[in-house]
């Protein structure tokens, strides 16, 4: 796979689903994906990427924005409350807010500093007990607390488990958000993207399908 491939791949789910490509935000998943690679795509042109952790985005990141113009970065993975200011500094968005000890703490942060990036809430659609994310029954009290603290979300985010339809997981989500008047869903994969979009998608995490395979140690 290739960069072109899943934005075409991407237009033609969009055509499928009546929907313009521009709804539809490409993060590509960079996580401990070679320097090389990320470069290439880097040198494509693509400029919206997605990692899992703050500390290794603090190393590599700080560089290539300041080499190339119009970068955005997502935060995929569980967020740290003592990992939270420089997050902040460094993330345009953060696609895993899950628990109001965090809430409070990107709150208190963002007022001092007059700075949030783009707050998308996690649900754990399947229960998954080994998985982050709030229970899909808290989610509208949650999102009120947010919005009462002065840091609304900017949409929801879910990962499915993988030996369930994810169609399940997106509409569950997409319902939620609908209710509560939240117009991002951050929601399909590298193996699932086309259907997410069916549903509504405004944001898929793709990472293997664009870079190959990440690579082991």
């Amino acid at each position: 796979m290739s960069l072109p491939t899943i934005t075409a791949r991407i237009a033609d789910a969009c055509t499928r689903a009546g929907r313009s490509p521009a709804e539809v935000t490409l993060i590509a998943v960079s996580k401990v994906q070679p320097v090389e690679r990320v470069e290439a795509v880097l040198a494509a042109g693509h400029r919206i990427f997605g990692e899992n952790r703050v500390q290794e985005a603090e190393g590599k990141w700080p560089a290539w924005k300041a080499a190339h113009r119009g970068i955005e970065l997502h935060l995929l993975g569980p967020l740290q409350s003592n990992k939270v200011r420089p997050a902040l500094e460094l993330f345009d968005a953060i696609h895993s807010v899950d628990r109001p000890k965090l809430v409070r703490r990107i709150a208190d942060i963002a007022q001092e500093t007059g700075r949030c990036p783009d707050l998308f809430v996690q649900i754990n659609t399947g229960a998954e007990p080994q998985k982050a994310g709030l229970p899909p029954a808290e989610a509208d009290a949650f999102i009120r607390n947010m919005r009462a603290m002065d840091v609304p979300p900017a949409g929801l985010m879910c990962i499915p488990p993988v030996d369930e339809a994810p169609s399940l997981h997106f509409s569950l989500l997409a319902k939620i958000a609908a209710r509560n008047g939240l117009a991002g869903l951050s929601m399909g994969m590298s193996a699932d993207f086309e259907e997410a979009i069916a549903f509504g998608a405004t944001h898929v995490r793709v990472g293997s399908a664009i870079f190959g395979e990440r690579v082991a140690g």
